[in-house]
């Protein structure tokens, strides 16, 4: 019976040492990769997300809108008919509402659309 239970003991423990060792192989991966990324940035990138605290990916995302560089035109019309489908009087979410703004502001930096999503949120208040 002892040995049973030592067998079942030390199997158990070689399990979960190799999944360890695995999840511990795959997050280095993944940091390795992000470093990568990193590195691959622009200065000028990493100034805009330090600045407005979301990245290009993020931003896009938001907006839905894909492409490298993204179709601006649908940038802006996303943007006016998100921003407007979260108006606090129709029952939106500032929250929300906020993030497309800031969104914006991360395309209009990053591609230097020349109109800010601050104008475009004043304008639409007025």
């Amino acid at each position: 019976m002892a040995k049973y239970l030592a067998q079942i003991i030390v199997l158990g423990t070689q399990v979960i040492g190799r999944a360890f060792a695995r999840a511990l192989r795959q997050e280095f991966a993944a940091s390795q990769e992000a470093a990568n990324q990193q590195r691959g940035r622009s200065a000028a990138s990493n100034e805009a997300t330090a600045k407005t605290g979301i990245t290009l990916e993020e931003a896009l995302q938001i907006l839905n809108v894909d492409g490298n560089p993204p179709d601006l035109e649908k940038v802006k019309k996303n943007f006016e008919t998100f921003f407007e489908a979260n108006d606090r009087s129709k029952g939106g979410s500032f929250y929300i509402q906020s993030k497309i703004v800031r969104a914006k502001e991360r395309v209009d930096q990053e591609f230097g659309t020349g109109e800010s999503a601050e104008k475009g949120s004043q304008q639409k208040q007025d």
